[in-house]
């Protein structure tokens, strides 16, 4: 027995040992400095810089994840609002904990206008669109002229906002592409926003029909037709109108409305489907 405590108290002393002798290797190697002209950076430093980005991004994270699941769902904001809140919260956070790394590596924040006049410089000599685009992205956060989930066409582009980054924002097509625009399109250009202030997506579908059908029957059943289609809003009501009086034709359109914004073009199709069948039946003929 008196064996086997001077053999556990060997061991335990031998483990304390190597222990300490781990600690006063990782001490100097994280102690150890590197020189850059008047600045000197230890590995401990740079360790520091790493834990508090780090810490930044898991306290962005777990703020926004508390943001999604107990504080937004209890009160009653706009659509896009959460979202603006969320990445406005996530950029404020990543950007103090970026400084709170340079303080923690060292670096005399002073300095800052130093970079803060690299950074001016880089932007005038051919960071104009970064720049431009980041800009832009703040604007779309505060103004909100569009949101995620909004339907919007810009030049050739048209789909779902799924996401608005800093630089640029993503919109979804509706063949299931998805299309990177820089945030400065939706500034500078021309942008149609379907659901901007109304989920409601209008639909118009043209019908020419041959001379001497009587219009206010085809209008009576192009709404009809309409009113009869799930999709379709009873408020406002579908409407049906006589545009265009030819020498050999009479012309309407058809306006109809759905609060399914990204289903608007299969209604449509599906609309001139089933007025299609419906003259048909009636035997008017389609011009």
């Amino acid at each position: 027995m008196h064996d086997l405590i001077l053999f556990w108290s060997y061991a335990l002393t031998k483990q304390l040992l190597l222990a300490e002798r781990i600690f006063d290797n990782a001490r100097d190697f994280l102690s150890a400095e590197i020189s850059f002209g008047s600045i000197r950076i230890s590995a401990g430093d740079v360790l520091a810089f790493l834990i508090t980005l780090w810490a930044a991004f898991a306290v962005s994270r777990l703020i926004r994840f508390l943001l999604d699941e107990e504080v937004y769902p209890r009160l009653a904001l706009k659509r896009g609002l959460p979202y603006a809140i969320s990445a406005t919260l996530h950029y404020l956070i990543l950007f103090a904990g970026f400084f709170l790394a340079l303080a923690a590596l060292g670096v005399d924040m002073t300095r800052v206008t130093i970079i803060a006049g690299a950074f001016s410089v880089g932007v005038g000599l051919g960071l104009q669109n970064i720049f431009n685009n980041f800009i832009s992205g703040l604007i779309l956060l505060f103004e909100r002229p569009i949101s995620v989930g909004d339907i919007v066409q810009v030049d050739d582009a048209s789909g779902v906002v799924e996401r608005i980054g800093v630089r640029a924002s993503i919109i979804r097509m509706t063949n299931g592409s998805e299309v990177i625009m820089p945030n400065g399109k939706f500034i500078s250009e021309r942008v149609i926003n379907w659901t901007l202030s109304t989920r409601q997506h209008g639909i118009e579908l043209p019908i020419t029909v041959a001379q001497g059908t009587d219009p206010g029957r085809v209008i009576q059943l192009l709404e009809k037709a309409a009113t009869a289609h799930p999709l379709v809003t009873g408020e406002p009501a579908p409407q049906a109108l006589f545009v265009k009086l030819g020498p050999d034709s009479f012309g309407f359109e058809l306006r109809a409305w759905t609060d399914r914004s990204e289903l608007w073009m299969q209604i449509r199709s599906e609309l001139a489907i089933a007025i299609s069948a419906t003259l048909a039946a009636e035997k008017i003929p389609i011009r």
